[in-house]
């Protein structure tokens, strides 16, 4: 069941990449633009506290039901705190079967935090992560009513964005890839996803406002 479920994945990514297909600069961009966003309403979004204790973030926009296929796929970046500050972005994908034609789309933003060490070795492996099962994950606390002396409960907090609405949501099952190609494109050579989130490859000057956008 596993080799269909990943085969499933595989397909829809084929399928909808010319549909959902963004430059790399243009995806850190983007990334940086739903940081932005989610930190401009403190009351209504990611806590300070979970925002400064975390070790990393996966940012992503993903497209469902888009066109001709029903399902989702998405890309976007994680990126990892390291001892010298934030690493460079390393490039992810995602994607779920559906059935049934289906036209239109909707666009959501999902922001999850990497809560511990091992939620970001996870994404350094250049393979796929699945959420759930041995990293745990969770919908996020929402709001400054979200006390900051809890100690986090899951490895990976989920947050989304949809037409202006932000809440903690549930991932667990979805799995994300790492986009080997988007990496090796966006460093101009052969880079791996653990070099890029370790800091043993320097994040570039057009990724700036980006890890501005993360904070300290």
């Amino acid at each position: 069941m596993k080799t269909l479920h990943y085969l499933a994945i595989a397909a829809i990514l084929v399928l909808a990449t010319p549909v959902v297909k963004a430059s790399e600069q243009d995806q850190v961009v983007k990334a940086a633009d739903i940081m932005n966003r989610f930190r401009a309403l403190p009351e209504k979004s990611i806590p300070r506290h979970v925002m400064r204790d975390a070790k990393g973030f996966a940012i992503l926009t993903v497209v469902k039901g888009a066109f001709m296929f029903s399902g989702k796929v998405g890309q976007g970046v994680v990126v990892a705190r390291t001892e010298n500050g934030w690493s460079g972005p390393s490039f992810i994908k995602t994607g779920g079967a559906g059935f049934g034609a289906q036209i239109g789309g909707q666009v959501t933003e999902f922001v999850i935090v990497l809560n511990t060490h091992d939620a970001v070795k996870a994404f350094s492996h250049g393979g796929n992560v699945q959420l759930g099962g041995a990293l745990s994950v969770a919908a996020g606390p929402v709001g400054r009513a979200a006390g900051a002396d809890v100690t986090p409960k899951a490895a990976i907090y989920t947050y989304s964005r949809n037409q202006g609405l932000f809440a903690g949501v549930s991932l667990e099952g979805t799995v994300i890839g790492t986009d080997k190609d988007g990496n090796d494109r966006y460093y101009g050579h052969a880079v791996t996803a653990r070099g890029i989130l370790n800091g043993s490859v320097n994040p570039p000057a057009k990724a700036g406002g980006l890890l501005k956008s993360l904070g300290r």
